[in-house]
């Protein structure tokens, strides 16, 4: 069995590894709750290598019910708390889930890759840093960070021989030019631009929020304090799917992505994620999310769903859109390309 790797593991050798590690628990946020697959979602590794429970938010409010998580951990008694999310378009508080951690003796890993650079760039400052107050931070270096494609670990000096002897056990073949882009990244982010950056990255969500709460587009949690939004699609009467396919075929690149208490399944979902983070390197600002928010407003309301052949229901997957409405689309979001391309430098 030791000389397998993690993807060779059979269900009984995971199991072997699982009372190797006293069945130790792992908890985090759940996937439909805006937890990443790491944190310990069934299909994952993560809930395959320790014991799995997922925490969620608030069923009304969609946001995290500190007083009702210490409970459960109190409950659960978990070996890890994780804290950190890829789909929660809200601040987290790491005090009070150093405090909540603390109750049981869990480690506090927080999961900063989708907002490294609002850390970096002093936008989430105090409570909202989880810097001071996790044991363990991992993160992605692109995304917010505006780095090349890659991640890093920070932790505490007692967790730093077991995390110099893990990571190599799972990984392989560092990449020198990796390396030096990411030490580019990090200068980057300690400057004053990368600070007004990650700034103008929350106005711009914000902005962009607005524009969708003004037409009476429902938004999870009801707005954003970050870089990213959920679209609650009901008004429209399409999947994230059909969502998905619709705005691509208009040249504007969201996610399908599941909200909280979702009917339609991870697969399908009921919502789309959108961000601001690339947007804002263009170079855009309030005017542009209103456009944005106008042409994507325009194709989900003149998108319906398909009709199954076999059965002649309405489907979840295929969507008609109407084509003049495409073209219009597309026509909008190649003048907002116009005047804010990728390489303004470059005459391509």
């Amino acid at each position: 069995m030791w000389k397998k790797t993690l993807d060779e593991l059979t269900p009984e050798e995971y199991e072997k590894i699982r009372q190797l590690l006293v069945n130790q628990k792992l908890m985090g946020m759940s996937l439909n709750s805006g937890g990443h697959l790491t944190h310990g979602y069934r299909h994952n590794i993560s809930s395959k290598m320790m014991r799995s429970v997922l925490y969620d938010v608030d069923p009304k409010t969609e946001i995290l019910d500190y007083s009702v998580l210490a409970k459960q951990v109190q409950q659960e008694r978990p070996t890890i708390l994780i804290a950190g999310y890829s789909a929660h378009p809200r601040r987290l508080n790491f005090a009070k889930m150093r405090e909540i951690a603390d109750s049981v003796g869990a480690t506090l890993m927080v999961d900063m890759a989708h907002f490294a650079g609002l850390v970096a760039g002093k936008v989430f400052q105090g409570e909202f840093d989880p810097i001071p107050y996790a044991d363990i931070v991992t993160s992605t270096t692109h995304k917010t960070l505006r780095g090349p494609r890659g991640g890093f670990v920070l932790c505490k000096q007692s967790f730093s021989e077991a995390i110099n002897k893990g990571c190599p056990s799972v990984l392989g073949g560092p990449l020198p030019n990796v390396m030096a882009a990411k030490a580019v990244a990090f200068k980057e982010a300690n400057s004053l631009n990368f600070k007004q950056y990650s700034q103008k990255i929350v106005d711009n969500a914000q902005s962009l929020a607005n524009c969708f709460l003004q037409n009476d587009i429902r938004l999870v949690t009801g707005g954003t304090e970050n870089h990213l939004m959920i679209l609650d699609l009901s008004k429209f009467g399409l999947t994230g799917r059909q969502a998905e396919t619709a705005l691509r075929e208009a040249h504007i690149t969201v996610n399908r992505n599941a909200i909280p208490n979702d009917l339609q399944g991870p697969w399908y979902t009921s919502g789309i994620r959108l961000g601001t983070a690339a947007l804002t390197t263009l170079g855009m600002g309030k005017d542009e999310m209103n456009e944005i928010a106008s042409v994507i407003f325009s194709v989900l309301s003149n998108s319906k769903p398909g009709i199954v052949q076999k059965t002649g229901q309405p489907s979840k997957a295929s969507v008609i859109t109407d084509s003049t409405i495409i073209n219009e689309a597309k026509a909008r979001v190649k003048n907002l390309l116009i005047h804010f391309p990728l390489y303004p430098e470059i005459e391509i």
